[in-house]
């Protein structure tokens, strides 16, 4: 069995999460971890990865054949990938919807240009719940799509959330309108607002002396995040933070609601959902497998950027073809 040899950029939540991810699945190994902070402060959980500065990346392009991006959307990512993606095939979880296709065009440039494959906004969504998406479309073109996230906390938000000016810590719970969700899952295809799905919760933790207002203003006006819903802000200690917001799970479901028969007399509900304990944990897991599929479709030959769109469902598992057909087709 070919191992493919594994880079984190970044050891955050979800870096922990990609490396924990690693250690899971024995087709994958974790040769290297990169950080902005000092490499001696680094010390991670799997025996023998070397630690190097975030600096020294070019230095060890051959060292690795993928390497995960473990930053945030809101400003680490629209740099790192495109910088990333000529030197190294790579995959990173941008989760900004509004500026994928930006996004993708930048890292594909700089993909084609290394002569590499780049996989982005990998995870559950994007990532899982599009392809579910994608699917139910397909399957029911007459019909509508819902998409509900939460009760959980977003990474990427939360991470938002933590670059305005005066803040410490936060963390952002995305939850789902009852009313909506329910009106959904019974078939009824309501036209629902962005504002009319969902609430967010933020708890944060500010700087003493820091203009509560003004972050609060910056938080509920921060266009992509927070501007199109209802967002409560509660100013809290650390030690409440760390006390009553220490997990980070989420979840959340994908239902497409469609209509069959000569005049569409026949209802049908397709709902995908997830139940997660740990949002970087699992997202982890979606990115170590894609970057296998990365991997495969660098020996292929390709390049350019990649989402879960364009990757064949089998190069995403370390089971042969031959298996898969015989125990999960």
């Amino acid at each position: 069995m070919s191992v493919t040899r594994i880079g984190i950029l970044g050891y955050g939540n979800l870096g922990r999460g990609v490396e924990l991810a690693c250690r899971d699945n024995d087709d994958v190994q974790l040769v290297a971890v990169f950080t902005r902070r000092d490499p001696a402060s680094i010390t991670p959980l799997t025996e023998g990865v070397a630690v190097y500065s975030a600096d020294d990346l070019a230095a060890h392009a051959d060292d690795v054949d993928v390497l995960v991006l473990g930053g945030g959307s809101a400003t680490d990512l629209p740099e790192q990938t495109p910088a990333c993606a000529s030197l190294f095939n790579v995959v990173d979880s941008f989760d900004t919807h509004a500026n994928i296709p930006a996004h993708f065009a930048a890292v594909d440039a700089a993909a084609r240009e290394g002569g590499k494959v780049a996989v982005i906004s990998a995870g559950w969504d994007p990532g899982m719940f599009s392809i579910a998406r994608l699917y139910a479309n397909a399957v029911l073109p007459n019909g509508a799509d819902y998409t509900f996230w939460g009760r959980g906390v977003s990474q990427g938000h939360s991470d938002a959330i933590r670059r305005v000016p005066g803040v410490v810590d936060a963390r952002q719970y995305t939850v789902p309108v009852p009313a909506a969700l329910e009106a959904v899952r019974a078939g009824e295809r309501p036209e629902l607002t962005t504002r009319q799905k969902h609430t967010r919760e933020c708890y944060v933790v500010a700087e003493e002396g820091a203009d509560l207002a003004a972050i609060e203003k910056a938080i509920v006006e921060m266009p992509n995040y927070f501007s199109d819903y209802d967002t409560t802000v509660t100013f809290i200690s650390k030690e409440e933070l760390d006390r009553d917001h220490a997990g980070i799970p989420h979840g959340g479901s994908v239902i497409r609601t469609g209509a069959t028969g000569a005049e569409g007399q026949n209802t049908h509900v397709i709902e995908y959902s997830l139940k997660l304990d740990s949002n970087p944990e699992f997202t982890g897991s979606v990115l170590v497998a894609c970057a296998r599929a990365a991997w495969r479709l660098a020996g292929e030959g390709v390049v350019g950027a990649k989402t879960l769109f364009d990757i064949p469902p089998a190069y995403l598992s370390a089971v042969d073809d031959a298996e898969l057909r015989a125990t999960m087709l």
